[in-house]
Formats: structure tokens, sequence, C-alpha cells
């Protein structure tokens, strides 16, 4: 059966992986080397391996070069390292002054020396470029209310805000009215029931500085980097510059240990995470990403264990549940994960999630609760009629089982309208034709799957099971030997047995 492929990205990664909830997260950029203030000074000129630079041996040229722009060929390509080892807010920006049009930070250099820090920002016109305009005009925002003129910079967060505003503005604009004493404008910047919202509402004050602007910026850059899983060797360089900047910024800090673990330095982004004070807002978040961390470096059992005390915590939130129930999902434990997907459905709020039934569904499935499962999958779709994740799901089970083809078939045919580019759906569909007996209809869905994840081992499991269908022996087995190479050990067992003995015929 399917595993379930959905996870509720505002409790399991949060601000660790990505740095912020999805719905507060920027466009993406399309590029590092579009980045503003014109990064040329960060573009790996990678040192050889085993240089003290390096932030690992495995780092190549190759992978994390980024291409000076044309307009610029003589700057100077200031290795990652340097960054990290600025001692001050003003070496970073005197970096960047000799190697770059640098807007944004050009403003907060100038607000730190007593001039106009709009005037560089103004340069943001001749460059055309929207990203640029993007971060001077967030740059801008927190200016202005560094600068007494509250109501402007409010509007402008406003104004950035309706076009999908990066959480980080956000923070650093209420930290900053927060010192300005206007308690009420930051707490209205922090709405939401996420922990690291709330404690922020507590109060988290923050003067404007040269450090807070280099800082706040650098971790901006590297949040945007990471939601795309950019170059880890920049990310790390853009972290470590931010909290060179600023030692107490805490939000570069977790920033900083997912780069980390992402270049499996897992014991550098554990004592990273350790800096986080137990007092601070970021303290549960970085316990979360102590898990996460634990886990991505194959120490399932210490990720479990941690996570399993996270949420047996008597001040346990629906995220501890949900982080434990997910390892435990992980864990090839789906009994025991169901009770927790279960309990987060009846904490307050959560009962119209339909993500939320899909999980508890999902892990009854696998536990073998089949009616159980059914009626909350079914309480799912409900909740979300046109969510093609629900309808896959719902549709699969049911065709796999054999129960009701068509109307099974119908829940995938809306499914892949829904959602045509998607291989898992695409598959489902495929195999249910094919277990409806249209085999010839199936198969050029199934082949489509396939060349989309080749290394599904399901999948293709399901298209070997197709060309045997039709006749087609030699490509059946050739199938089969793919998938078997990725397969689980249960899942082997079974279609090696398929490729000594084929399919019974079907009647």
């Amino acid at each position: 059966m399917r595993k379930l492929k959905i996870k509720n990205e505002r409790l399991t990664r949060g601000w660790f992986a990505i740095g912020s909830s999805p719905a507060f997260s920027s466009a993406p950029l399309p590029t590092p080397s579009f980045l503003i203030f014109n990064l040329e000074f960060l573009i790996p000129a990678m040192p050889a391996k085993g240089s003290s630079h390096t932030p690992s041996t495995n780092v190549s040229t190759k992978h994390h070069a980024m291409p000076t722009p044309a307009n610029t060929p003589n700057v100077r390509k200031i290795g990652i390292g340097e960054l990290s080892k600025a001692k001050n807010p003003a070496t970073l920006v005197s970096m960047v002054a000799a190697h770059g049009n640098s807007i944004s930070l050009s403003a907060w250099s100038a607000y730190a020396a007593g001039r106009n820090p709009f005037a560089p920002l103004a340069a943001v016109n001749a460059t055309r470029d929207p990203i640029a305009a993007r971060f001077a005009g967030e740059t801008r925002a927190l200016l202005l209310i560094a600068r007494g003129d509250t109501a402007a910079g409010l509007a402008m967060v406003d104004a950035v805000r309706t076009n999908g505003a990066p959480i980080d503005l956000r923070l650093a604009a209420a930290q900053l009215l927060f010192a300005a004493d206007r308690p009420a404008e930051a707490r209205a910047l922090l709405t939401g029931d996420d922990p690291v919202l709330a404690g922020l509402r507590e109060g988290a004050p923050a003067k404007a500085s040269l450090g807070f602007g280099v800082s706040r910026l650098l971790a901006r850059v590297a949040a945007d980097l990471a939601a795309q899983q950019g170059p880890v060797p920049l990310s790390i360089a853009l972290a470590s510059g931010a909290l060179r900047a600023e030692p107490g910024n805490d939000r570069a800090r977790l920033l900083l240990a997912d780069a980390l673990s992402r270049d499996r330095a897992t014991d550098r982004a554990l004592a990273v995470l350790d800096g986080v004070d137990a007092g601070s807002p970021f303290a549960a978040a970085a316990a979360a990403a102590r898990i996460t961390v634990l886990a991505n470096a194959g120490r399932t059992a210490d990720a479990l264990a941690l996570a399993q005390a996270r949420a047996e915590r008597t001040d346990a939130t629906t995220g501890d549940w949900q982080r434990y129930a997910d390892r435990l999902a992980t864990a090839e434990r789906p009994a025991d994960a169901a009770p927790w997907y279960r309990r987060i459905i009846d904490s307050n709020g959560m009962a119209s999630d339909w993500a939320a039934w899909l999980q508890y569904g999902g892990a009854l499935d696998q536990a073998g609760d089949w009616p159980g499962a059914e009626r909350a999958l079914e309480k799912a779709l409900a909740l979300a009629p046109s969510e093609p994740l629900a309808l896959n799901y719902l549709g699969y089970a049911r065709a796999e089982r054999g129960e009701d083809l068509p109307g099974a078939t119908k829940l995938l045919e809306r499914a892949n309208a829904l959602r045509p580019l998607d291989g898992s759906i695409v598959d489902s569909l495929g195999w249910a034709y094919h277990l409806s007996g249209d085999t010839r209809r199936a198969l050029p869905l199934l082949e489509r799957a396939a060349a989309g994840d080749p290394t599904n081992a399901e999948i293709g499991e399901h298209l070997g099971d197709a060309y045997w269908a039709l006749g087609r022996r030699y490509e059946a087995r050739y199938a089969w030997r793919a998938a078997v190479l990725t397969a689980t050990t249960a899942d082997a067992a079974r279609i090696t047995a398929k490729l000594a003995d084929g399919l019974p015929s079907r009647r």
C-alpha cells in the first residue's frame, strides 16, 4: 500500500528547513546570482579541499560557483569563508561596498553613519531588477520605522504583505516597534498560533543599528536560499555572517543549523542549536530542529526519543505531537502514530483540517484498520473535495482493494485533472485502469509515471505488471528488475517472485 505522501509543513518543517511558514514565505528567487545588492562578493572562489575556508570536504566548484555578472567583470571573488570570518558589521559592509553596488546594505551603513539612508535605495530604480526592488522595499520599510516614521513604515510592510510578505520582514519590523515602545503595532504583525510568534508577542525589542540591518538582511537572503534548497556553502556563509553581525539573532542561528545539517555537519549543527537560550522565542523551534538534524543524520532512535520526550511534556503543542507522529510513521509504526494524529484532530481548531484527517486515515490504513481509515479519508475529502491528495489516497486505497472500482477511478480522474503532472497520481489512475481490465489505456500513464520517477519501486512494479498483462514479457522483467533495486525488503521478495514466475493468467 502506498505510503501517505503529505506533511503538515507548518508543523513539521516550520522555522527550521524553510525558515518560515509557507503562508508567509516570499516568492522564490530565480537563481542565487540575481540576489539583491549584487552578491558578487559571495561568489564562491572555492578554495582547495582541506582549506580552512572549505565548509565541508565534499564541496566542488562545479556545483556551487555562480557566474560573475557581465557588468562587473573585474569584481574580486571573495571566498565564502571570508564572510563568516568578518568580525563586525562594518567589515561586512566594507566587503560589499568594495565589490558591488550593495543597495540595501549601503542604506543601513548610511543610517548608522547618520546620513540619509534612502539615497542609496534610490539606485534600485536603475537596476530594473524586481528582486533588487523587493529587497530595497523591505529595507525602506524597516528604515522608516527605525527613523520614527511608523505609519509610513507599516504602510510599506502592509503593501509587501499583500504581495506575499516574508515572515522575516514582519519579525524585524515588530522588533523595532517593541524597541520604540509601540507594542500594539508590533503584536499586530505577529498574529498566529505558531509558538515562535506567540513568544515574540511577549516582547522582543531590538534597536536599529548597523548590526541589526546587516544581520536581518543576510538572514533574509539565507532564508530564501533555504526555501529552495540552494547552494549549501552560500547558505552557511550568509547565516554565519548574520550571526557575526548580531550574535543574538536566533533566526539566523536556525538557518545556519539547517545549512550545516544539509552539509552533513551534524555535530556542528547541534552545537549551533545549543546556542539558542531556553528563554528565547525560538527555543521550541530549536528543539524541533534538533529532531530534524538527528533524523537527517540517520540517528533515527535519537530523533524518535527526543520527539517522544517533547510530545509527552505537559506543555506539548500540536507541533510536538505532529513531529512525534511523523517520526513513528517513518519508523514503520503506524499503529503507534495513529493516536497521536487523532490527538491533533481533537485539539482546538484542528477538527476541520483536512490534512490532519488524511494523515490519521493514512496511519490507520497502514496499521490495518481499513474501516476506520476509510471513515477518516472520507472526512478529509468532505472537508477538501477538490484536494488532489485526498482524492488520490482514497481512490487508490479503494482501487487496491477492488472496492467500487468505477467510483474509485472517478476520484482518481478528478485528482489527475487537478494535478496532471503529479507522477504519483498519474500512476494511481493508470493502476486503476489496469485493475479495471483496461490495461492498454493504463500503459501510457504508467510509462509516464515511471519516466518521471524511475526510482519509485511501486510505480516500477505496476509498470511491469501492465507489460506482463499485455504479453510484453521482456519489458515486464526489465521494469521489475529496476523496481527491486529500490524496493523495501518485503516488496523486493514479492517482485523477485514475479521475476522468477511471472504473473498468473488473469480471467
